[in-house]
């Protein structure tokens, strides 16, 4: 890792200016609210960068067949830390898999669909990425209904 430190609401708002199109294109929409006032971390840019993407790739991935994609990214600060909230209204995960979606090569069983290709790494590399940022994060979920990703980095 190559840290330095970031401003976690320039950074979100680059990723989230990026993602608009690919969310927008199809016909969903994307709105941050960035509202941590203390929002400088040590981290390192690639990396961070690269979490919000796949939690933003995934809500794509995701995304409920019968409804257009609403995808919220959020800021704020509580108790000396930045919380960051990824989330959506998509096909969500069932309870019983929820506690498994950070394991390595996990991935949820969709039935006999296979429209969505990956190795079940995504998420398990940004839970290790957190980490090493002496970090948490977890997940919310209703199936049907969708999924929010709650990350809480220490503010410099």
């Amino acid at each position: 890792f190559k840290r330095r430190e970031l401003a976690v609401n320039q950074l979100t708002e680059n990723v989230v200016d990026t993602f608009r199109l690919k969310v927008e294109s199809s016909g969903g929409k994307i709105d941050a609210e960035l509202k941590a006032e203390h929002d400088i971390v040590f981290a390192d840019e690639m990396h961070f960068t690269n979490v919000l993407f796949n939690l933003m790739d995934n809500s794509v991935k995701y995304k409920h067949p019968d409804r257009d994609l609403r995808l919220k990214v959020s800021t704020r600060n509580e108790h000396g830390k930045i919380i960051i909230t990824v989330s959506d209204n998509g096909i969500g995960v069932k309870k019983e898999n929820l506690k498994k979606i950070f394991d390595r090569f996990y991935r949820v069983s969709t039935g006999n669909v296979h429209d969505v290709k990956g190795f079940g790494l995504g998420l398990a590399y940004v839970k290790s990425v957190i980490s090493n940022h002496k970090g948490t994060i977890h997940a919310e979920s209703e199936y049907g209904k969708g999924t929010k990703f709650v990350i809480t980095l220490p503010t410099i």
